[in-house]
């Protein structure tokens, strides 16, 4: 069986970037007999021909681990960096069911500095898009 050289617009499937998933391609541009970038026929995005292969993982483990070495290095009582998604929050409070413990709860509060007020900004205003409308 003769199987012809992609052209064109023939249909093909790929990884798309943005779907995250393989889907049905266009293609786009060919070099050399092999197509160069296809558009999805889903989301209309256009990206360089991956193969049916999604892109590498942003966090490599080998670098994860060796910079979770490092961290042990400089401070080794903390937790890796990898693992602080995993620990709870917790301070150990309990819940007083009787009401009796509320005496204790107001020197533990008066003993402890009250945290920081967050800041939060104001967002930007917007420009209005387009001319400016005449007078």
């Amino acid at each position: 069986m003769l199987i012809r050289e992609p052209r064109l617009g023939d249909d093909i499937d790929d990884f798309c970037v943005r779907c995250k998933r393989v889907m049905n391609h266009n293609i786009v541009s060919v070099v050399d007999g092999k197509p160069a970038k296809v558009r999805c026929r889903t989301c209309h995005s256009d990206h360089d021909y991956r193969h049916e292969q999604p892109p590498p993982p942003k966090v490599d483990a080998k670098k994860a681990a060796l910079f979770n070495e490092v961290l042990k290095k400089v401070n080794p009582g903390a937790t890796p960096a990898a693992d602080e998604a995993d620990v709870d929050l917790d301070i150990g409070a309990e819940v007083d069911l009787d009401g009796e413990g509320e005496a204790a709860e107001s020197e533990a509060a008066e003993a402890e500095p009250e945290p920081a007020p967050v800041v939060v900004e104001a967002p930007k205003p917007k420009k209005p898009k387009g001319r400016p409308k005449k007078a």
